[in-house]
């Protein structure tokens, strides 16, 4: 896939970009134009960045600085690492470049801003959604920030799917270009639009997650119409599953049953603990002859009413799909999806929200329209629909986000957490990268965690 990615970066520059964007395209560090992208006072800043498969190196470059009218400068007081952010450095998603920052989730306060901002000003604590939205396209109008039309102009994506995505921070120049946020400082073009002010009463550690895995999570489990009664199968236990689990029980579910296994096997006994009502069923220990879809059907009769994919179509289990995959034959595997289709209900519904970049094959397409299954794709996650009414039930506490916050590591250590996320090791599940402008730990939430 690292191949694929420069590939796509060739093409991208032979046949060139469209002319919807209404911002800049490709400033993933400013590094790369000093006397265009850089501030002028020639502050540095720690941040990391990709540097090929499996390499990710944290260096100094250069503080950015506001480029338009609507940009705001941000120090950025907390962020993360995501699923999503793996894809990134495992090189699975293509036309990224060395010298990439990396990261789509954010918060921090107000460094600067634009002419154009009248909403913000320097000092005000915020939220960045992970996307990039203009705020005044046909998408935007209904809030459906993910799909903004203006703020993306590559052409392979365009190509590839039909349609584009919004621009989106630290996620390669398949979605614009544009230098993330696991950094002490972010550019945030359309400020005005992309950033959500956090009130005194919601801690960074808590605010912080709306930017995207509160988000998403809420949209899969609202989006694939999660209702009362329901029995609901999450498969990946990671921070998104274990937040799905919660919400569906939110929105009613009856049941809630998460599958996960081998070296993340962990995650399973931590959702539990974190919500007891939470059934669980490790794949890897399941007797010879019993599958994910037949013991799903043993525990509840017909399978499940929803199935939700939290995990993504990189990781193939089988050797065939292994194979493909390697050979370039297919760029996701589908069994996870195939699982979900033949384990729901006739006429259950599965959910797609783990990250597909490509094509699958051996799609088992037969079961999906004889049985009637609704098979939704829901999406890169519209932030701005959802993240105001989810940041009043952090306030009045409905939304326990805390449950899946394990660790707190400064930024100096953000190569290692990579490779402790991607191992699945030390018990890393939702973690928050403080930086030099950081507040001290909220009460109740991880003290620092240091490797070295």
């Amino acid at each position: 896939m690292a191949v694929a990615s420069q590939s796509a970066n060739y093409v991208e520059k032979a046949i060139g970009h469209t002319d919807d964007a209404v911002i800049e395209q490709n400033m993933t560090n400013p590094d790369r134009d000093r006397e265009k992208y850089a501030d002028p006072s020639g502050e540095t800043m720690k941040a990391l960045v990709w540097m090929g498969k499996n390499d990710v190196q944290l260096v100094e470059t250069y503080k950015p600085k506001i480029i338009e009218d609507r940009d705001v400068i941000l120090k950025v007081t907390g962020s993360t690492i995501c699923g999503s952010d793996l894809h990134l450095y495992h090189g699975a998603v293509v036309e990224l470049q060395k010298g990439d920052i990396l990261g789509h989730e954010f918060c921090g306060k107000i460094d600067s801003v634009g002419p154009g901002i009248k909403n913000l000003k320097p000092g005000d604590r915020v939220v960045a959604s992970f996307q990039i939205a203009c705020g005044e396209c046909m998408y935007c109008q209904k809030k459906l920030s993910s799909q903004c039309e203006r703020t993306n102009s590559n052409k392979v994506e365009n190509i590839m799917y039909g349609g584009r995505t919004a621009g989106m921070f630290g996620y390669s120049h398949f979605t614009g270009g544009f230098a993330g946020g696991q950094a002490e400082y972010a550019r945030v073009p359309f400020g005005d639009v992309n950033l959500l002010k956090l009130p005194d009463d919601v801690p960074d550690e808590k605010g912080l997650y709306l930017s995207d895995v509160l988000s998403t999570s809420w949209n899969c489990v609202v989006d694939t119409g999660v209702k009362e009664g329901d029995v609901v199968a999450i498969w990946g236990a990671g921070p998104i599953g274990q937040m799905c689990a919660e919400m569906s029980f939110i929105r009613g579910a009856k049941r809630v049953i998460v599958i996960d296994g081998g070296p993340a096997a962990w995650r399973l006994d931590l959702v539990k603990s974190k919500t007891p009502k939470v059934e669980t069923l490790n794949y890897t220990d399941l007797p010879s002859g019993t599958t994910v879809t037949s013991k799903l059907k043993e525990m509840e009769h017909g399978g499940p009413d929803v199935a939700l994919e939290c995990a993504a179509g990189e990781y193939a289990k089988g050797i065939a799909h292994k194979l493909e995959m390697l050979a370039g034959l297919e760029t996701d595997t589908s069994e996870i999806l195939n699982e979900m289709i033949t384990s729901v209900k006739n006429y259950g519904r599965c959910g797609i929200t783990g990250v597909y970049v490509g094509y699958t094959n051996h799609f088992n397409i037969g079961s999906l329209m004889e049985r009637g299954i609704r098979f939704i794709g829901n999406g890169q996650a519209p932030v701005h629909l959802y993240w105001e009414e989810l940041l009043k039930m952090l306030q009045d506490g409905s939304l326990r986000s805390d449950i899946m916050l394990s660790h707190r590591v400064d930024i100096s250590e953000m190569d290692i957490l990579y490779q402790k996320f991607d191992a699945r090791a030390d018990n890393v599940q939702k973690v928050f990268v403080q930086t030099r402008f950081s507040d001290p730990p909220a009460p109740g939430t991880p003290e620092l965690t240091s490797w070295k």
